[in-house]
């Protein structure tokens, strides 16, 4: 559908990807964890880009965790391209959301436990 006022495009919605690690303390984990984490963010990142599915957003730590954010028009789809590297990730216990759609709470939501 059209928007009549500026006749542009409606937007898809935003899926979204978003996994879930323990790291081994109760603050933002160990230096060693961050560049794990950040080499397999990286190779998330160029396999997401090649796949053209989406794009990972990058990752938040605290409260004994790491996140990291992805966001798509397929969550299922930006699933399977980075699958490989949230499973080859060491932290757990580990789980990933799958979001279907903006971030309201009426959405659909998928656990996957890692």
């Amino acid at each position: 559908m059209q928007d009549a006022l500026f006749d542009l495009p409606e937007a898809s919605p935003e899926h979204a990807v978003i996994a879930h690690f323990q790291l081994g303390d109760d603050d933002l984990g160990e230096p060693d964890q961050w560049s794990v984490v950040f080499e397999a963010e990286r190779s998330m990142v160029a396999a997401v880009k090649a796949a053209g599915v989406g794009e990972v957003d990058g990752n938040e730590f605290g409260g004994g965790e790491v996140v990291i954010f992805a966001y798509g028009p397929d969550a299922e789809a930006l699933y399977r391209v980075m699958e490989p590297g949230l499973r080859a990730l060491p932290f757990r216990p580990a789980h990933v959301l799958l979001r279907y759609g903006g971030p309201v709470d009426d959405v659909v939501r998928e656990r996957v436990e890692l």
